[in-house]
């Protein structure tokens, strides 16, 4: 079903644009989990709060902004999304500045200092910025693709960017910490925090002179006017899309996530030297991968269905991460490694972190594949449903975090096992969930009577 009303001139530059904001979504989420390991050397419960506090945000401002996307348009939302993100950014650095002595309350017997907490504020600033881009990139580029499969091509295109962003976080956060020690801190990271805020500068003069489309804008009376007894709610493919985003964030941040904190624990990993800074380049490689298969994607979704490619990628990624699982660690390969000190080597590694690894070509199309298909056929419905999608990105802060969990509990490797139940739920989505049975339910504006 084709949805595209917006005029093509300029079309190319609002894609442009779009991809840029898809970069800066991996440039932000991805510093989470790195900077983890910092926390985690002080506070060994904190690894995936700044991640889990980044996602939470999504859980508050997902629906607020998709209503900001229909009252003010995609531009606006985005810049103001890029205010916010300053802030949030700003609020990370002051943390590695201040409050290291002082102690605001006590956790388990342990004082938890202001800067941890100043820290995490920012991490939640930081995770209404994104929300706010992921809720203007996604609808506007299967828009302005069409839908169908144009519309998916250009959301995975615009995804390769972000695994660029995504590729480059981690590795330039484990060079600048190279191993974690007890004198490991904010401030081993502050250029980096620097050059994203520089980064969001930029990217905010560029979007202020871009000219977007806003063909879902509408003034406070239409919306009053147009109000009907449906909703994205109202379509089975769209709520069953909305648990798949929440499982598919949650593997696609876990998976990585957790693979940095077990190859940066040398007893589990066998890793003796430089272990923070291998781990972080081997992490880079599961987003290169992604890079790699959302370019890929880009070139196959025009004969390729969103549906197949779905179904054939969570089967893929279910039998890597089940091989994963019960290959020993002391099954070991050579897998390329960063360090400050001796430069670009090749480090080994269990044979489980490549296997791991390689997920990021199957996980690299999931995002786009699932939105695709739970926006098609909602027409007016279409910028409310991202709004409800940004909201269960959440998922990406609270199932690593229940992964991690288990992971202190039945070991690193047998956590996965939560990662391959959320696999086959995907999977089920792409053979049977994705199918829109509700067509019978209007997706166009009727023009009210008290117009005619």
């Amino acid at each position: 079903m084709k949805t595209n009303t917006v005029p093509q001139k300029g079309n190319l530059i609002a894609i442009i644009a779009m991809f840029f904001l898809f970069a800066m979504i991996a440039f932000v989420t991805n510093l989470a989990a790195p900077l983890g390991t910092i926390w985690k050397g002080t506070y060994d419960w904190s690894g995936m709060l700044g991640n889990m506090m980044n996602f939470l945000a999504y859980l508050f401002m997902g629906i607020p902004a998709g209503n900001l996307l229909v009252r003010i348009g995609y531009k606006k939302t985005a810049l103001l999304a890029m205010v916010v993100g300053l802030v949030g950014l700003a609020l990370q650095y002051l943390s590695s500045l201040v409050g290291g002595d002082v102690a605001v309350l006590n956790y388990g017997g342990q004082p938890v200092m202001l800067n941890l907490i100043i820290y995490l504020l920012g991490a939640f600033v930081c995770g209404f910025c994104v929300c706010m881009l992921n809720t203007v990139v996604n609808p506007m580029l299967n828009l302005l693709g069409g839908g169908g499969n144009r519309g998916n091509q250009l959301i995975q295109m615009g995804g390769s960017l972000n695994s660029l962003a995504g590729t480059l976080t981690p590795l330039f956060v484990g060079m600048l910490i190279g191993s974690v020690t007890a004198s490991t801190s904010m401030t081993d990271v502050a250029p980096l925090l620097w050059i994203a805020m520089g980064v969001f500068v930029v990217a905010l003069v560029i979007i202020s002179c871009v000219n977007i489309p806003e063909p879902h804008i509408r003034r406070k009376g239409e919306l009053e006017k147009r109000r009907n007894s449906h909703s994205p709610w109202s379509f089975r493919h769209t709520v069953l899309g909305v648990v798949g985003i929440f499982f598919y964030v949650g593997l696609e941040v876990g998976i990585p996530g957790v693979l940095i904190f077990y190859l940066s624990d040398s007893v589990a990993s066998g890793i003796t030297e430089n272990a923070m800074a291998i781990a972080g380049s081997v992490a880079a490689i599961y987003w290169l991968l992604m890079l790699v298969g959302r370019l890929a994607s880009s070139f196959v979704s025009k004969w390729v269905s969103s549906r197949m490619q779905l179904i054939i990628v969570a089967s893929v990624a279910i039998l890597l991460i089940m091989f994963a699982i019960y290959i020993p660690n002391s099954v070991t390969t050579s897998m390329p490694g960063y360090s400050v000190e001796n430069g670009f080597t090749m480090a080994k590694v269990p044979m489980s972190a490549l296997l791991l690894v390689l997920c990021g070509l199957c996980t690299s199309v999931m995002w786009g594949g699932i939105f695709n298909l739970a926006v098609e056929g909602l027409g007016k419905y279409t910028a409310q449903a991202s709004g409800i999608f940004m909201m269960m990105v959440v998922g990406g802060g609270v199932m690593p975090l229940i992964q991690e969990w288990l992971a202190g509990k039945v070991g690193y490797m047998s956590s996965y096992w939560l990662v391959v139940a959320m696999l086959f739920y995907l999977l089920y989505y792409g053979l049977l969930g994705s199918r829109n049975v509700n067509k019978d339910i209007p997706v166009e504006d009727v023009p009210d009577p008290r117009d005619l």
